[in-house]
């Protein structure tokens, strides 16, 4: 979790002078949140040298990474102040950013905001860059998704453009030096720069680099490396732009909702911002920050039942209000207005999360659980020891695959295709192996198959866990399935090994095949035209009822050529 360090004089002449180290403490673990350190209590201070807090906070706390957000949250819950109220004030010509079409190959969207007449400090810049550091490396995810860029508003000139140029056309003084370099030189300049070096990889190999101008195309900043000399921001400063590119527009709104709200407090109006238009090249336009409360319902007699109390709706509201988060009641429903600063609450369980710290976890009265309940497996993982134990003892190793995988593997390495309404597909997936969730355990079996081949033949493995599949008759619109799959490798195709080996697993489960009996409930192989096997070779598993309607089970048959080749196979399978 992200760790901040807070002047510890600073924060107590904040709460009053009423905490030492260890009260101080207390009150951190009652809010969830963890003093690590006092910097104070290790020994003798240096002359000068100012006692540090050194606080743990949440991972999703993007609001307390900071001392404006820690003292703030902390003022609120003592009930020393009320949650502000963040409002957008509309300028008489709002400034705007004009995005170009090019910046759709490197990083598509920018937000901006103004900070209008703003006191800094030393204390309150350092924490304004600290700040922006914690989100670059926490929510931004080092830059890749989100890069933070402030400037002097009173050193450059509206309208702005957002564009992405050839590195080489692109020169600027970069922030904190003096010679004027173009793209290609900030990249060998700050090869060996301990900070900026690690975001260096980011556009290093794209065709043209993200670039912000004013109008007398003044370069501003190089997103997400650094922004330019001529509008740093220094002590003096009393207004602030600021602009925030990136490849992910969730992520941009809340990093800029974050930033506003923690440094609105000083300005001429606190908890004010100046909003800032962004036109796209299709020509619509968009207004930032967006600092409208959410609203979420829910009811005390969930809350209370999460938690384990008994509040009526009223003193839910007021136990709510020291989380900073209001609340109406309206009959039997609570409705909670979450502010900008709190994009952690996702459900109603996380308004019970801030229900429960308000009221206090150690006031929660234990309650002797009276439920009588009597143990039992679940009866699908029940039904898988089964299938698992009956596979094993047939002298079969499981294996445990990954439930990710790559598009191709799942489907055109199986000489399958995608339908569009059958696998759950990755976002952003990290690596090209990790692309979709698996539809099917071949794949998984397939790649260990090969990567054992330096073992003695005949292979048999088998594995049995969870697919997922897309549905849309269920809330999330997707589900797992249990599946079993089994392949045996061998110098020679051996179709009857993998058939006895349904037939023990199915003789297990009381289902016996139609050779064998004519009524009842029973299995048999119906021929099958499947792609991933050989023509002729496959067939679909089908169980008949009693009543005589039939269900498709799964699929067997020996593999086809092209599939073996796909996963670097040379054997029959």
């Amino acid at each position: 979790m992200p760790t901040i360090d807070i002047d510890k004089q600073e924060l107590f002449d904040y709460l009053g002078n009423q905490f030492d180290t260890a009260s101080f403490r207390e009150l951190c673990f009652e809010f969830g949140i963890e003093l690590e350190e006092d910097s104070s209590e290790k020994g003798q201070l240096a002359e000068g040298e100012r006692a540090q807090l050194k606080i743990d906070i949440p991972a999703n706390r993007y609001d307390l990474l900071c001392f404006e957000g820690v003292s703030r949250a902390l003022g609120v819950f003592l009930r020393r102040e009320d949650p502000p109220t963040y409002k957008v004030v509309p300028a008489a010509e709002p400034h705007r950013i004009t995005v170009s079409a090019e910046c759709a190959q490197v990083r598509p969207f920018v937000v901006g905001a103004v900070l209008r007449g703003v006191t800094l400090t030393a204390e309150r810049y350092q924490s304004f860059i600290d700040l922006q550091d914690k989100l670059h490396h926490n929510l931004c995810k080092k830059r890749e998704l989100v890069s933070i860029g402030t400037h002097d508003l009173d050193t450059v000139e509206g309208p702005f453009t957002y564009e992405a140029q050839r590195p080489e056309d692109i020169q600027f003084v970069p922030l904190n030096q003096t010679e004027s370099m173009n793209g290609r030189r900030v990249i060998e300049f700050y090869e060996d720069d301990q900070h900026i070096k690690k975001f260096l990889h980011i556009i290093r190999d794209s065709p043209v680099y993200p670039v912000v101008y004013d109008a007398k195309r003044r370069v501003m900043s190089l997103p997400p490396l650094i922004n330019s000399e001529h509008s740093k921001i220094s002590l003096d400063t009393r207004n602030i732009l600021i602009e925030i590119t990136a490849t992910d527009l969730t992520k941009v709104n809340m990093t800029l909702n974050i930033l506003v709200t923690m440094f609105s407090k000083y300005c001429n109006e606190p908890f004010t911002v100046e909003p800032v238009e962004v036109v796209y090249p299709d020509g619509k336009k968009f207004v930032y920050p967006e600092l409208e409360q959410r609203l979420m319902a829910t009811t005390g007699e969930y809350l209370n039942g999460i938690v384990g109390i008994e509040k009526s709706n009223d003193e839910i509201s007021e136990l709510l209000k020291k989380m900073s988060l209001e609340a109406e009641v309206q009959g039997d429903k609570i409705n909670v207005k979450l502010p900008a600063t709190r994009p952690d609450i996702l459900q109603e369980c996380d308004i019970a999360e801030d229900l429960a710290i308000a009221f206090g976890y150690n006031r929660i009265p234990r309650v002797q659980n009276n439920e009588a309940t009597v143990a039992a497996p679940h009866p699908l993982n029940k039904l898988s020891d089964i299938v698992r134990r009956e596979i094993a003892l047939a002298g079969w190793t499981e294996a445990l695959t990954l439930s990710l995988c790559s598009h191709d593997n799942n489907f055109a390495h199986l000489r399958r295709k995608d339908n569009g309404d059958e696998v759950v597909v990755l976002e952003n997936p990290k690596s090209s192996e990790n692309q979709i969730c698996r539809t099917l355990l071949l794949p998984g079996l397939l790649k260990t198959v090969c990567e054992n081949k330096r073992y003695a033949l005949p292979l048999r493995v088998f594995e049995v866990s969870d697919v997922v599949l897309k549905n849309a008759a269920v809330e999330r619109g997707a589900q797992n399935q249990r599946h079993a799959c089994a392949l045996y490798a061998s110098n020679e195709a051996r179709f009857e090994i993998v058939q006895g080996l349904l037939d023990e697993v199915m003789k297990s489960l009381n289902v016996v095949s139609v050779v064998e009996a004519n009524k009842g409930v029973r299995y048999c192989l119906e021929e099958a035209d499947i792609p991933t096997y050989l023509p002729g070779r496959g067939a679909n598993v089908m169980l008949i009822n009693e009543d005589g309607s039939s269900l498709e089970l799964g699929t067997i048959g020996i593999l086809h050529p092209e599939v073996l080749g796909n996963f670097d196979l040379k054997t029959p399978v």
